[in-house]
């Protein structure tokens, strides 16, 4: 009985770390799902990317209306210049200000700005299918992840089960051989593999971990971070039947619901808006200004003030006068009084107004115009191939899951016929070997049958459900466990 004591403190060591496992936080598909979309950093820089086309479209919106500017300028003149206020020059040190407000609005421009605003609708509904793409994207990883992880648990679970087989077979032997019945080769055989399905376990267990290693690195989840999965069995997991998943119909339904479709149909929909603003931009355009101007200048010390009286002023002379003797004369308007040109005066006085129509007739801007059309027709017919890419990718994908879901229902049914005749030769084989019968090394490659049988048949249904998820992925079922 000592030399069983090392073996049962290993199978006890086994059974406290599964049920250590157990009692740790548990988490669903859904859970997991929500939570790697929540903390994608993929599906967060897409977003960004939306936020920032929905910036661009309220930009394009706001460029229909008129632009206002206000200008102010305010310095010191030297020498000979132009006075700012009058107009005149002067040779004295001036201080001058100038005011300006200026406004102006695109009238008509081949719908240039109309089809740069649709084109930006459409690029954000891009920007938005593209966040629900890196989503279900994410999903599927994380779905896959998941049920890969769920798998290495099948695994662990079946190690343990086959411990405890091997170590019920160990203590009958043992029994036996103390009482002469058997050798002590069967009890030493036995132990043995007692050793190796500890093995087992251990090579089970660390793959495992490294399978929810995994699913945490695409939940972007701190490894640290310790927990368990929660499932249905796999038995339990809907399925469609392969009738309802033919690849035609989900093909025709995916190029309808997958996002990326969608993200290439919309992006195409903007770029051909966009090639027709920027055809457009070669165009003549016509617009509507209006200005608003004063100006202060030191050099003017005096404005007129009062009503204007009228003044005869000699101009000239005839033969009967003389230049000291003027006699043709003119008639004109002056103020009766002036008041000082201060701040607040000047730029009442010299306060001015415009406003007009412009036709702006592009000839010839370095090709800049004809470059930007020419390039986005290019992106356009670039955006064409890389829609019939994405769609013969998804339908090759379709078709490869179809074929890989028949392939994988296919091997697990053989497997399950293989477990019902491992289990069948494995009760005879032990029914036999309690009875005498059977060598202890017979009945040990019988049991290693039925425990690789086993592992097969939990792997190829896995790998079935999984292809069938799949197709039901592609078909708009979402992920359903």
């Amino acid at each position: 009985m000592k030399k069983l004591l090392p073996q049962i403190s290993c199978s006890i060591l086994v059974v406290l770390i599964v049920s250590g496992l157990q009692a740790q936080d548990k988490w669903d598909l859904r859970r997991c799902v929500e939570y790697a979309i929540a903390n994608n950093i993929n599906v967060k820089q897409a977003d960004i990317q939306a936020r920032s086309a929905a910036l661009a479209l309220d930009q394009s919106k706001l460029q229909r209306w008129p632009n206002a500017n206000f200008q102010n300028s305010n310095g010191f003149q030297f020498g000979r210049s132009i006075d700012p206020a009058t107009n005149g020059f002067t040779n004295q040190q001036i201080s001058f200000s100038q005011f300006g407000f200026s406004s102006s609005v695109t009238l008509f421009n081949f719908h240039s700005q109309k089809n740069t605003i649709l084109g930006n609708e459409l690029e954000l509904q891009a920007q938005t299918a593209t966040v629900e793409r890196w989503k279900n994207d994410i999903s599927l990883n994380v779905a896959a992840a998941y049920l890969q992880a769920l798998l290495s648990r099948e695994q662990v679970n079946i190690t343990v089960v086959q411990i405890n087989q091997t170590r019920d077979q160990l203590v009958n032997t043992r029994k036996l051989v103390d009482a002469g019945s058997l050798p002590e080769l069967s009890a030493a055989e036995l132990d043995a593999q007692l050793a190796r399905d500890s093995s087992s376990y251990i090579t089970a267990f660390a793959g495992y971990q490294t399978n929810l290693l995994a699913l945490k690195t695409w939940m972007n989840i701190d490894p640290a971070v310790s927990f368990e999965l929660d499932t249905p069995p796999v038995d339990m997991i809907p399925v469609e039947t392969f009738a309802d998943l033919q690849p035609d119909v989900v093909y025709q339904l995916a190029i309808a619901n997958m996002p990326l479709q969608r993200v290439n149909k919309l992006r195409l929909q903007s770029l051909e808006k966009f090639q027709k603003a920027a055809r457009g931009s070669m165009y003549p355009s016509i617009g509507a200004f209006g200005n608003l101007n004063s100006a202060y200048s030191s050099a003017l010390k005096n404005l007129p003030k009062g009503t204007n009286v009228p003044v005869t002023i000699p101009i000239g002379f005839t033969p009967a006068g003389s230049p000291s003797n003027p006699d043709v004369f003119t008639q004109t308007f002056i103020p009766s009084g002036s008041q000082k040109a201060n701040f607040i005066r000047q730029l009442d006085f010299n306060f001015r107004q415009s406003v007009g129509v412009s036709i702006t007739v592009p000839i010839f801007n370095g090709g800049q115009a004809k470059t930007a059309w020419l390039r986005s027709k290019l992106n356009y017919q670039n955006q064409q191939l890389q829609v019939e890419r994405d769609n013969q990718t998804l339908k090759q994908d379709i078709y490869r899951a179809y074929n890989d879901a028949t392939a994988a229902f296919q091997r697990y049914q053989a497997s399950v016929k293989s477990v019902k005749t491992a289990e069948y030769s494995y009760e005879l084989s032990r029914k036999r070997y309690e009875a005498g019968l059977l060598r202890t090394i017979d009945l040990i490659t019988n049991q290693n049958n039925l425990f690789r049988v086993r592992l097969e048949k939990i792997s190829n249904q896995f790998d079935y459900v999984f292809r069938m998820k799949v197709l039901e992925f592609y078909k708009g079922l979402g992920l359903r466990l």
